[in-house]
């Protein structure tokens, strides 16, 4: 049984920290109604071209596209687990959070609250879920033993369910709903692996050096922006789990 516990608020005496959390009270809301607005539209126009008049490049474009919407998503729903999204409503906060998960790929949002709880409570530990086994430590098998403990049988049947519903009950294309809905996630978790779990929580040559067992990427702020949200900024995060992910440069360039 996964043991339940739960993030302690920031304790913290800077006042820049504070500064941030308090700004966020409503701009984190807005952030998400646009991730939702800009995810939304664009897969309901993604499903509907004719693919047979647009360019390869252009086909391209709109699977990345969709692809770094399905990641805001989910870090709209991580944020959500750390109560910031919309901070001065803990349900609206979590329902929210709750729609952001299951929009992304059919996922309880309460299984991912504890299993996020455990990982930043226990990081890179035996308690961590979002950690490898300790013995398979390269990419792709700590990436499938991710999965593993995140995807099930019921998601694949309710992500099977609705795709055969959208193709055979509202006609939709299906290589449409190939490309921009069921790649998209998939790519989408290959991202959020690589730049958000893997290369900031792989051990380090020299060892870990702080109680986080975590590292930031040295990406500039607009690449660190495209490919994961500033989650490269791990460290910051992990030091201030109470600050959304708009606010970790900030952290990062102070």
């Amino acid at each position: 049984m996964v043991q339940t516990v739960s993030i302690k608020p920031v304790e913290s005496t800077s006042i820049t920290v504070k500064q941030e959390i308090k700004q966020g009270r409503f701009f984190g809301a807005l952030i998400a109604s646009i991730i939702f607005s800009l995810w939304i539209s664009s897969l309901l126009l993604c499903l509907s071209i004719d693919l047979s008049k647009m360019p390869i490049f252009g086909v391209a474009f709109a699977l990345l596209w969709q692809t770094f919407l399905y990641t805001g998503l989910f870090i709209t729903a991580h944020d959500a687990m750390h109560g910031v999204v919309f901070p001065k409503n803990a349900k609206v906060n979590h329902l929210i959070g709750s729609i952001a998960a299951f929009c992304y790929a059919f996922f309880s949002y309460k299984q991912l609250l504890n299993n996020h709880r455990l990982h930043h409570r226990y990081p890179g530990s035996e308690l961590d879920p979002d950690f490898h086994d300790f013995k398979h430590e390269n990419f792709f098998a700590w990436y499938f033993l991710f999965i593993k403990r995140y995807w099930n049988l019921g998601q694949w049947l309710g992500l099977l369910i609705a795709f055969n519903f959208m193709s055979h009950v509202l006609n939709l294309p299906e290589i449409n709903l190939i490309l921009f809905w069921t790649i998209p996630p998939i790519l989408s978790s290959l991202q959020l692996f690589y730049f958000g779990t893997f290369l900031t929580h792989r051990k380090p040559k020299e060892g870990y050096n702080n109680s986080h067992h975590t590292q930031s990427t040295s990406l500039p702020v607009f690449l660190s922006f495209i490919t994961c949200y500033y989650f490269g900024y791990h460290e910051e995060h992990h030091e201030h789990p109470h600050v959304p992910w708009w606010r970790l440069p900030a952290l990062r360039n102070r």
